[in-house]
């Protein structure tokens, strides 16, 4: 079933304002100029509306990490500019993450198949830059599948706790977390 624009903009208003258990469908309905009636008659359930609202950010992800794979400037420049798009995305959706449970946030984020791999839709593109990098000299991974996914788990759960845990500004909790974890992988 396909969720307009509309509705997923207000399900995540609601989701910020309330969070999950406060988010009824009154008030997702309301938020998105609609009646709770008529999305119970279309069969749209809150666990409906938070499954599309992850395939978006899923969609937002890629969509932020197409800067870094084209940018003509070193892997550790390209690198920055793939987790300052985490950082966005992240901060684009720090209420739909909040509002997911932990097994809501292990179902979009992680492989069912394969233990302990992040979706590539979330690590593939830090893997290219982690590759070009070790090949050129300016990153350093042994083993870039595992570096990816703790790259992205390191700056995406980092970043969300020292905003909503922390309080602290998107400039200031971006840049302590990206500085520290290129640091850790950078080539000396």
């Amino acid at each position: 079933m396909e969720l307009d624009e509309q509705l997923l903009d207000g399900a995540r208003v609601v989701l910020g304002r309330y969070g999950l258990e406060g988010a009824t469908m009154e008030r997702i309905a309301v938020q998105a100029g609609t009646s709770r009636m008529t999305l119970h008659r279309r069969g749209i359930s809150k666990a409906e509306i938070l499954r599309h609202l992850a395939e978006r950010l899923a969609a937002e992800y890629r969509e932020a990490m197409w800067p870094a794979l084209v940018a003509d400037v070193n892997a550790r420049d390209r690198l920055v500019l793939a987790l300052r798009g985490e950082c966005e995305v992240v901060e684009h959706n720090l209420a739909v993450l909040d509002a997911l449970s932990a097994a809501d946030r292990a179902g979009v984020f992680h492989e069912r198949a394969a233990v302990g791999l992040t979706r590539p839709v979330f690590v593939e593109a830090l893997r290219r830059i982690l590759r070009d990098g070790v090949h050129e000299g300016s990153l350093v991974a042994d083993d870039v599948h595992e570096s990816a996914t703790v790259l992205f788990n390191l700056v995406g759960h980092t970043y969300r706790h020292l905003r909503t845990g922390h309080g602290w500004e998107p400039d200031r909790a971006r840049d302590a977390v990206i500085g520290m974890a290129v640091d850790g992988i950078a080539a000396r």
